[in-house]
């Protein structure tokens, strides 16, 4: 569990940064405060002007126009699309003249903008989802989707990593990744021990197995 400010005043800057999560995820919120007192009109402005940008479905506007609050705007991108975001952030970054070739996505050091997304679009044809999160909502983020999240709202949110059998291969090879990066990567520890998982995994298995057989 844990809390996340508002950033909606801030549009350039994200609650969290663009990166992969080395496992899958849920992410529920749990609590969305509604902003009262000074500067409360200046925020919602904010949410709404963000919100008028994007291309919601009409479940979203109907929650919306309902009284909903939104908590949280997500970007989540395909997996397959991980290697064109590095291209695309790389350049970027040699743009404003930072020069090196670290990972921008394992380093989290970038967030696309509404400008940095249409250019990645244009540009590379890689477009990501844009998902409203409310109170209640639980996100499904997929081990090693590229995604960021931009808080509207100050939230209170609960969290849960797993591994699903469909990403396991996605799981080893962000170990993988993660190992060759420099060593003062916060997060270059084999933090997720998916070969622990594993071999307990078939452990419990062939138990099962013996105890069916034995019976």
């Amino acid at each position: 569990m844990y809390a996340a400010y508002s950033s909606s005043t801030h549009p350039e800057s994200a609650t969290t940064n663009l990166h992969v999560d080395i496992s899958d995820a849920i992410n529920v919120i749990v609590y969305v405060g509604r902003p009262f007192g000074e500067g409360a009109k200046e925020t919602v402005k904010a949410v709404s002007d963000a919100l008028e940008k994007l291309n919601l479905d009409t479940v979203v506007l109907t929650r919306l126009r309902l009284g909903e609050t939104p908590g949280a705007l997500w970007q989540i991108y395909r997996p397959e699309d991980s290697s064109e975001i590095k291209k695309f952030l790389l350049k970027v970054r040699r743009e404003r003249g930072i020069e090196g070739d670290e990972d921008p996505v394992h380093c989290q050091t970038e967030y696309l903008t509404v400008d940095l997304r249409k250019r990645l679009l244009l540009e590379h044809n890689v477009v990501g989802m844009d998902i409203v999160q409310f109170e209640g909502d639980g996100i499904f983020i997929p081990a090693s989707a590229p995604h960021q999240v931009w808080n509207l709202y100050s939230c209170v949110k609960v969290a849960e990593d797993f591994v699903t059998p469909e990403h396991v291969h996605d799981c080893a090879l962000l170990t993988k990744e993660f190992r060759q990066l420099p060593n003062d990567f916060s997060n270059k520890a084999d933090k997720l021990q998916i070969k622990n998982i594993l071999f307990h995994t078939v452990k419990s298995l062939v138990r099962s197995f013996d105890a069916d057989h034995l019976a």
